[in-house]
């Protein structure tokens, strides 16, 4: 059978599209030439009337008339000169086209002098690394267009380079971590230095895109976030790289921002984080901020390695458990958060053997949060006990089923002295403060798409949950409200977000009384005993007539409960 040819409209159709298109611009393009005076005079007209509703609607009503009556008599008076209707359409006409006028600035042709230097100085930079001898045609050589290599360029108001597109030759090897590291410091350090930089490679077009990031805002305190049950805002972060933005009050303010939200519970990939920074670079911060966020739906225990009392305004609050900084303590808390893990997992298979629902004492979450567990590294090792870091293996490798989560916060130095679980087990990981790229890559497990700066305000710095991207992240400032230090509105946002004392724990153990004689009035028990009750001596068998002499047993002491329940 014969095939039949396509039409013509499909054969040839793209051209004549094309063609059509460029038509239409071209007439467009043509009746906007012939139409501009016209388009000039309308508008004009259009913001000469309302200039004039805004001179009527601010005068007051009392000499409304009185302006009435004054524009009345203006045109009774045109009207009766001799050509004055014409000479009053023509000044009508003259100021709608002095008002109509385009009053946007014009934009320059090309850059000045100096930008002009910059862009050659950093064309001939990037000359070695982009040009070979075998190139027939170079895109980069001494003394050649810089125009060709960078099509796209933009300056800020200091004349450094904000935006900048970089072609470079395709037989660049830009799929080599060190090759585009070298050019992306080239570029950092020709641009200006004291910046965050995020280049964009595209390996398809051959092209590098450099843009300037803006500076994360510091100014936000500790607050309720929206956010539902097991939710934690990390941080916050650029617009572009999250989908997300949370209403945040600012003093009388309120304004959105995109944050980083760190996911735990059941369905969560990265139940466990680790943060690690320099001295001073926020990490405490981190955690009192996680912690806030925790108690709202779960218990907390607290290990402060620091010994320094971070963690102070949060003792005897309700929900939290503990806050330990000693090391028998601290040994006894994660013993204490081993044997609850390994008791909810249980209770939690049972439940699912029998067909039930997992009781509700399971589903409450539990936070481990630990400041710097390697300094009791070495007490341990020195009072020849376990290593405190070891008891957090069961909460690591279980934690997730039994709505337990454990976060690590210690120095970028120590993270050698970390325990194998702890390292393997925390997919979610925070680096506060300056890092090297080399340590930022071993400990997100990716470089990040920014420049390192080696000043950085506190509580700065990238985070990576999972195998996601690398986010820049800010801190929300949740300081030590009991530092004499702090300013006094962020300190009482953070006493804001306290949850109230607790009464004291059942089971305390009261002081004996150690002298009847003096006076002093019984301790009242906290449970009553049982009743002394008569029992009746046997008589001895040599004395059969002997009376039954009643005695009385001693009540037993209640045995003290150690354990401290909500």
């Amino acid at each position: 059978m014969a095939r039949r040819p396509l039409p013509r409209i499909l054969s040839n159709g793209s051209a004549q599209l094309a063609r059509s298109r460029e038509l239409a611009r071209t007439a467009a393009d043509s009746a906007t030439d012939v139409l501009h005076p016209l388009i000039t005079i309308t508008r004009g007209l259009r913001r000469l009337a309302a200039a004039g509703r805004r001179r009527w609607a601010e005068t007051p009503k009392e000499r409304r008339g009185a302006l009435l009556f004054l524009a009345a008599s203006v045109v009774l008076v045109v009207a009766l000169v001799p050509y004055g209707p014409l000479l009053a359409a023509i000044t009508l006409m003259a100021a709608a086209a002095w008002q109509g006028r385009d009053r946007s600035p014009s934009a320059s042709d090309g850059p000045d002098e100096s930008q002009t230097q910059r862009l050659k100085s950093l064309y001939e930079a990037l000359v070695p690394y982009f040009s070979a001898a075998e190139d027939p045609e170079p895109l980069y050589s001494h003394g050649g267009a810089w125009d060709k290599a960078f099509p796209t360029y933009a300056f800020d108001g200091g004349g450094r380079i904000s935006q900048l597109v970089v072609r470079y030759p395709a037989y660049f090897t830009d799929g080599e971590a060190e090759a585009r590291a070298r050019i992306e410091h080239l570029l950092a350090a020709k641009s200006g230095r004291g910046r965050e930089y995020h280049f964009t490679w595209d390996e398809e077009g051959n092209q590098l895109t450099v843009e300037v990031l803006l500076p994360l805002p510091v100014d936000i305190a500790a607050q309720r976030f929206v956010t539902i049950p097991g939710e934690t805002v990390l941080g916050f972060t650029d617009p572009t790289r999250v989908q997300r933005t949370l209403p945040l009050t600012h003093g009388e303010t309120q304004r959105d921002v995109p944050p980083v939200v760190w996911r735990t519970g059941l369905r969560s990939t990265e139940p466990h984080l680790l943060a690690l920074g320099q001295p001073g670079s926020g990490t405490s911060t981190l955690l009192r901020s996680i912690a806030l966020q925790a108690l709202l739906h779960g218990d907390v225990v607290i290990v402060d390695g620091g010994g320094t009392g971070e963690y102070a305004c949060l003792t005897g609050r309700d929900g939290v458990l503990a806050v330990e900084a000693g090391l028998a303590g601290v040994t006894a808390s994660l013993e204490w958060a081993a044997t609850e893990t390994e008791r909810r997992l249980i209770a939690a298979n049972r439940a699912h053997q029998a067909g039930d629902p997992p009781p509700d004492d399971t589903k409450r979450p539990l936070w481990i949060l630990l400041d710097r567990p390697t300094a009791f590294t070495h007490l341990a090792a020195t009072d020849g006990r376990k290593d405190p870091q070891l008891l957090l293996q069961v909460p690591l490798r279980h934690g997730r089923p039994a709505n337990v989560t454990v976060v690590v916060a210690d120095q970028l130095d120590s993270m050698d002295a970390l325990s194998e679980p702890v390292r393997q087990h925390t997919r979610a990981r925070v680096v506060l403060g300056p890092a090297a790229a080399d340590q930022l890559k071993s400990v997100l497990g990716a470089p990040p798409h920014t420049t390192p700066i080696d000043e950085l305000p506190p509580g700065r710095g990238y985070a990576r949950l999972g195998n996601g991207p690398v986010h820049r992240l800010q801190v929300p400032a949740t300081p030590n409200p009991y530092d004499d230090a702090t300013p006094d509105a962020l300190c009482e946002a953070v006493l804001d977000l306290l949850p109230p004392r607790t009464t004291p724990a059942d089971g305390e153990t009261i002081p004996e009384q150690e002298d009847q004689s003096e006076g002093e009035p019984e301790p009242v028990p906290t449970e009553e005993g049982p009743e002394a009750v008569p029992v009746a001596a046997e008589a001895p068998e040599s004395q059969p007539d002997a009376t039954l002499v009643l005695t009385e047993e001693p009540v037993p002491k209640p045995v003290p409960v150690l354990t401290k329940e909500k």
